[in-house]
C-alpha cells in the first residue's frame, strides 16, 4: 500500500515536469518560427550583416530586461528605465567634456545606481507601491534630464568613447555585445549562485514570510531597485556611445519593452519565479519582431501596434500561467 501510495504521489510530480519541460521549448521554438517566416519573407534577414545589426539592436532591451526582471521577481515594477537612462546620459556626457571618458562612465553608473536606490527606499522603508513610486521618479528624471540639457540633444560626444564603445570591437564582436553579455551573465550569478539571489526569490514568493524568518526585506529590496537603476546606467554607456549623442528623451519606450519582455518570457507579474534565461527568450522574440519590420519596410506605427499588441499578449500569457500553476 505504501508503495502504491508513494507512486500515486510521484506521478503528478513527473507529469507537471513533463508540462515544464514542453512549456521550456514553447519559445526557443517560437523564435525559429519568426525566423524562417522573415526569412520567407525577406532572405535579406538571416544575412550576416542583419544577424549583427539584430544582435546591437538587442542589446539595450536585454540590459533593461536584465533589471527589470529582478525588479519583477521580487513582486516589484520599475517604470522608470528610460527616464533613468536618459538623465544618466546627459549627465555623463556633460561631465566627459569637463573630466574626460572615464569620469563621464562613472558619472553615468553612478547616477543610475543612486536613482534607483533611492526609489527602492522609498518603496522598502516606506511601504509604498513601487508603480506610484516609480513613476514618479520616472518624471523627476525626465524632467532633470530636460533641464541639464536645456530641452535638446547633446551631440559633442568625445570620439574616444563613441570609436571605443559604440564602434568597437573584441575579438570580432562589437563592444557592445560583449557589455550586454557581461550584464546578462552577472545578473545570472546574482540570481542563480548567491544569497542575495535567494533572498530576492523568497521577497517575491512571500514577503511577509521573508520578514517572519529575520530576512531584512528592505535592506534587499532596496538594492533590488539599486541594481535596476545600475542597468539604466549602463544602458546609458551603450545608447550614447552607439548614438553618439546624450538623449534627454531617450528609447522612451525602452521601459515598457523590457516589461512585455520579462514576462513574455515567462517571468511572474506576481514575483517569486523566473530566471534571467527566461528574459532572453522575450528580448530576442521582440527584437525579432521589431528588426523583420524594420527591414521589410513596415512603418513605424504598425511597429508601434505590434508592440503594443505583444504586450498585452504578455500579460494574458502571465495570467493563464497563474492559472495553471
Amino acid at each position: 500500500m505504501a508503495a502504491i501510495k508513494e507512486v500515486s504521489m510521484s506521478a503528478p510530480m513527473v507529469s507537471r515536469r513533463r508540462r515544464i519541460k514542453k512549456g521550456e521549448l514553447i519559445l526557443p521554438l517560437f523564435i525559429v518560427v519568426i525566423a524562417v517566416v522573415a526569412t520567407l519573407i525577406e532572405p535579406r534577414f538571416m544575412s550576416a550583416s542583419n544577424l549583427a545589426n539584430l544582435g546591437k539592436q538587442m542589446v539595450p532591451l536585454a540590459i533593461a530586461a536584465v533589471g527589470q526582471c529582478l525588479a519583477v521577481i521580487s513582486g516589484g515594477l520599475d517604470l522608470s528605465i528610460a527616464a533613468v537612462m536618459s538623465l544618466a546620459g546627459v549627465s555623463g556626457v556633460l561631465v566627459m567634456e569637463q573630466y574626460g571618458v572615464w569620469a563621464g562612465i562613472a558619472t553615468m553608473l553612478i547616477t543610475g545606481s543612486v536613482m534607483g536606490l533611492f526609489s527602492g527606499a522609498i518603496i522598502s522603508y516606506m511601504k509604498t507601491t513601487p508603480l506610484i513610486v516609480t513613476l514618479g521618479m520616472l518624471s523627476i528624471s525626465q524632467a532633470l534630464a530636460l533641464i541639464l540639457s536645456h530641452g535638446v540633444p547633446i551631440y559633442n560626444i568625445p570620439e574616444s568613447f563613441a570609436n571605443a564603445v559604440g564602434f568597437g570591437t573584441l575579438l570580432g564582436l562589437p563592444v557592445i555585445i560583449w557589455i550586454g553579455g557581461a550584464t546578462v551573465v552577472a545578473a545570472w550569478i546574482l540570481l542563480r549562485k548567491t544569497v542575495f539571489g535567494r533572498y530576492v526569490y523568497a521577497i517575491g514568493s512571500n514577503g511577509s514570510a521573508a520578514t517572519k524568518s529575520g530576512l531584512n526585506v528592505p535592506r534587499y529590496t532596496t538594492l533590488v531597485y539599486g541594481f535596476s537603476g545600475l542597468t539604466a546606467g549602463i544602458c546609458a554607456i551603450v545608447m550614447t556611445s552607439w548614438t553618439s549623442a546624450a538623449e534627454p528623451v531617450a528609447s522612451p519606450n525602452l521601459t515598457l519593452e523590457s516589461i512585455a519582455a520579462v514576462v513574455l518570457g515567462g517571468v511572474a507579474l506576481k514575483g517569486g519565479s523566473g530566471g534571467i534565461h527566461h528574459v532572453l527568450y522575450g528580448v530576442i522574440i521582440l527584437s525579432m519582431l521589431t528588426n523583420a519590420m524594420n527591414i521589410t519596410g513596415v512603418s513605424t506605427f504598425y511597429q508601434m501596434l505590434a508592440v503594443g499588441l505583444v504586450i498585452i499578449l504578455a500579460v494574458m500569457l502571465d495570467r493563464f500561467r497563474g492559472k495553471a500553476n
